[in-house]
This record gives structure tokens, sequence and C-alpha cells, in this order.
């Protein structure tokens, strides 16, 4: 920004006044008080616009102040607008009008109502606007699905650039994305992110004059039930606690009766081992994998392995022999009956003080039918 004197932009004028004012008799003409000039007048650039700020004189009595401004190279400055309202006692006007590499001069002059006089600032304001550069775009968005949250990574190149600031984040709603967030990380936490709904998110990148890159690639996410640490028993050992059932709400419990028809499987053993048997119309996929998680998410040991997400088919009603550190995927009614997916693994296979066998175990419910997620998605758009 440079500054300019205003030294001669100043005209006197002569306030009209009542014939009796000028009463001969009296020899006495009144000249209208000038208001206080706008201090501290600055400009600066921001994302293809001007920036002008200054703050009020002491004797300001609530006059309006008119912006004036002009291309360097012209000779005469124009009227662009009026500014008639401050937010503690500094006033400011974006000028959008503007072209990118050509510079332009401003002044700010306070000015009465009633007679028209004006105080211009003490100075003008020189600013250039350059040609808008915008920053890399974010790549390699990736989304963790979460009980009740949706956290989004991406690579973090563009913050190699001198001039970056942050990244945005955007999310789907009812009448197009949105901006749900800004980070000068790359990663960001979604709260608002709702169990069983699916919200589309794109990421940008920002620069410190204001430019933002095109969107990354939309990924999608939903968000899923998990738990972590439940117990249950075998149902030769406890028969009220060796059931299961997948829940949509975490008030609701999962532990149940071996024997109720709510269940999705129930925990059997015998000299093989501990077994988990299907319920009514639920299956278990006959492939386990060995994991060191239920799931792979924000913070993760570098060498968290996982699996998240179901196969569509291939399910079976027989028995799966349950072993420790495995995850095993479900398919099972919903409680509107309609088709769902679930994961559990089993973290500690042993007995209580009573000599009971039982299972602590981690699970994961997708509540929206059909989606086979269970925690991370790929970074294509839909599932």
């Amino acid at each position: 920004m440079k500054r300019r004197w205003t030294t001669g932009l100043l005209i006197a004028v002569v306030a009209s006044v009542p014939q009796a004012a000028c009463d001969e008799d009296f020899g006495i003409t009144y000249v209208a008080d000038e208001p206080d000039a706008p201090r501290d007048l600055t400009g600066s650039y921001y994302n293809r616009g001007v920036d002008l700020s200054w703050r009020l004189g002491p004797d300001w009595s609530g006059e309006p102040f008119r912006v004036y401004g002009k291309r360097v190279s012209d000779a005469d400055y124009f009227f662009i607008a009026e500014v008639t309202s401050c937010i503690d006692s500094v006033c400011v006007y974006r000028d959008i009008n503007v072209k990118a590499g050509v510079s332009y001069e401003y002044y700010v002059a306070a000015v009465d109502p009633d007679t028209g006089v004006e105080t211009p600032s003490e100075y003008a304001v020189e600013v250039r606007v350059p040609e808008p550069v915008p920053p890399p775009v974010p790549e390699g968005l990736q989304t963790v699905a979460l009980d009740g949250a949706a956290y989004l990574h991406w690579d973090d190149s563009p913050a190699l650039e001198d001039d970056f600031l942050a990244y945005r984040i955007y999310a789907s709603g009812e009448d197009g994305y949105y901006l749900v967030g800004e980070t000068d990380s790359p990663g960001f936490m979604d709260l608002l992110a709702t169990n069983g709904h699916t919200t589309s998110y794109f990421v940008t990148s920002l620069d410190d004059q204001g430019h933002e890159s095109d969107g990354s690639e939309a990924v999608d996410c939903t968000p899923r039930l998990d738990y972590a640490g439940e117990i249950m028993y075998a149902h030769g050992d406890v028969p009220s606690a060796s059931g299961f059932r997948f829940q949509e709400s975490e008030d609701a419990q999962a532990v149940m009766a071996g024997d109720s028809e709510d269940r999705h499987f129930r925990l059997e053993s015998d000299r093989q081992g501990l077994w988990m048997v299907p319920g009514p119309q639920a299956r278990i996929h006959p492939e386990s994998r060995w994991t060191t998680s239920l799931k792979c998410g924000p913070g993760a040991d570098p060498d968290c392995e996982s699996w998240e997400i179901a196969p569509r088919s291939g399910y079976s009603t027989a028995r799966a022999a349950l072993d420790p550190g495995y995850t095993y995927m479900f398919r099972v009614p919903g409680d509107d009956g309609e088709t769902r997916f679930g994961a559990l693994r089993a973290t500690i296979i042993g007995v209580d003080q009573e000599g009971d066998e039982l299972i602590v175990f981690d699970w994961a419910y997708q509540t929206q039918p059909g989606n086979p997620h269970l925690s991370r998605t790929a970074a294509t758009s839909g599932w």
C-alpha cells in the first residue's frame, strides 16, 4: 500500500444561511464547519477485491463518508460509494470492481449531509491488484467413518507453498455443499456427521491473499455405530448373556439371552473352541481376517491392520469358529427388516473368577441399509 497526500482535494463550501444571518448591519457571514476528517486510512488487496479501512475522528458527529477512487493512470477521482455505518469506531468498504494487473488510488471524505461540505482523509492509498493465481488442489482425500463422526485426511503438499494459509472443508447438504470447517493441518473431524447418513466431502486450499483452489475429488462417508470392550459368555455357562444383536442405538442392549429370537448370533463352546451360531435370518461370512484393530482411525498405529468393508455376498448360516485377533463380517436384518452389515473382533478369550468362558470384543454396525462400509471409505464417490 502506498500513500499520496491529498492536499488540495478539499473544496471550501459556504453554507446557505437565512437572510437574517447575513444582516448588513452586522456585516457577518457564516461559514459551515467542516466535518471531522477520517483517520488512518488503509487499503489492501484480498481475493479479487480491495479492502479499505479508516477510523473515526474524535469530533465525528455521525456524518456519512464518501469513497473516491481512480486508476493510478487516470487524472481524476470518481465517486464510488457512500458509507453510513461503522462499528467500534472503524469503517470499512470493499471495492470489487477492480481488474487484475491494475493499480488504484483511494481516499475517503467525511461529508456534511446538510451543506455538502467534505473533509478528505489526509492522504490517499495506492493498492495494486495482482493476477489471482489459485493455490494447488488438495489430493488424496480419504475419509474414516466413526461412531457419530467423520474423519477426513489428505495429502499436505499445498502447505509447502510459501503463501499457504489454510484448508477449507465442504460437506453436502440439502441445498448443495456448504463450508463445514477450516484448518491448517491435513486432517479434519466432522462432529456434525450422523450415523447412517451419507455425506459427501471435498477440500480446497487457501492462500494468504484469499485465493481458493478448485475442490478436491469428492468422497462419501457414512458414520456407523461401534462399541469397544463388550463382554458376552458361552451359552452353556451364562445363557442370559450369550446372545448378541447389532443395535442401531448405543442406548440399546447389544448382549442378550442366547435363546432370544432377536439375536443375530449366539456364542457356544465345545472341546474344539468357541463358535458363533447365527440367529434367525442372520448370516456370517465364512472368511475371517487377522487384524490388529477393528478400525484404523485417527491416531492409529502406522502398522494398524483392519478389515472395514464387508463382502456383499457369500454369507452362510453355518456356525463360525471364533479366534481372538480376527475380524468377522455379518449380514443381518435390521430393526426395519432391511439388510445391514456388521463386524466383530474378539480381543480376549478367557474365563471369569467363576470359571465361565467369555469373550471381550469390539463391534461395528452400519445403520444405513445395504452399505458395506464399516469404517474407511475409498477416495471415490459412492459406495
